[in-house]
């Protein structure tokens, strides 16, 4: 005669503990479906790429940089914007949508930093998702004391693959006195990471 063997079955609570559990786990991450080789090699601690909080964190040098970004559009509250007119100082780009958990996470983060460097650093969000209804609900709710502009259609996100990969969101990147990327972060934002690519935004000479 076989041995009888007992095998484990998980109890029904069990299973949707682990289920909820998953459910809660999930959105902390970047909402990001696939992974790019500049966030993989970030994630990897390879070179000058290194992890900050939840971010993967890329900074380009120099003679990595490309040409400045031209950016003009209107804001969701009808403010033109031309980074032609902000030449001379950083720009703190911000790609985001209302139920991005990690954009919910970041957004104080981001409300202090641009009260903190004021004028002398521009701040724009890039909504990825929402209407105008839902984006300013956000605005309001976090006290975003900069301006938004629409991107459902994806032609600025499409226009910066380069560095921002397609459904990475959160993603910032930090553009230099120039209008050239410098640096960008996959994911929330940590704080004092951001602020310390700003300061060397303001501060190296180009």
């Amino acid at each position: 005669m076989s041995e009888a063997k007992n095998y484990s079955v998980p109890s029904r609570r069990t299973v949707v503990r682990s289920l909820i559990l998953g459910a809660l786990i999930a959105p902390l991450a970047a909402c990001s479906v696939e992974e790019d080789p500049l966030a993989k090699q970030a994630k990897d601690g390879a070179g000058k790429n290194y992890i900050a909080g939840d971010g993967a964190v890329e900074e380009y040098s120099l003679d990595e940089r490309t040409d400045p970004v031209a950016l003009t559009t209107s804001t969701y509250q009808g403010s033109e914007i031309d980074f032609a007119d902000w030449s001379g100082a950083p720009i703190v780009l911000n790609f985001w949508y209302a139920a991005c958990a990690p954009c919910r996470i970041e957004a104080p983060h981001l409300r202090e930093l641009a009260e903190h460097f004021g004028s002398k650093v521009h701040f724009l969000g890039v909504n990825v998702r929402d209407e105008e209804a839902a984006a300013t609900a956000f605005e309001r709710e976090f006290k975003v004391p900069y301006e938004s502009v629409n991107d459902i259609d994806g032609k600025i996100q499409l226009a910066m693959t380069k560095y921002v990969p397609l459904q990475a969101v959160p993603t910032t990147l930090v553009l230099d006195r120039k209008g050239r990327v410098r640096a960008r972060v996959i994911g929330a934002i940590e704080k004092s990471t951001l602020k310390s690519l700003i300061d060397s935004a303001l501060t190296e000479q180009l």
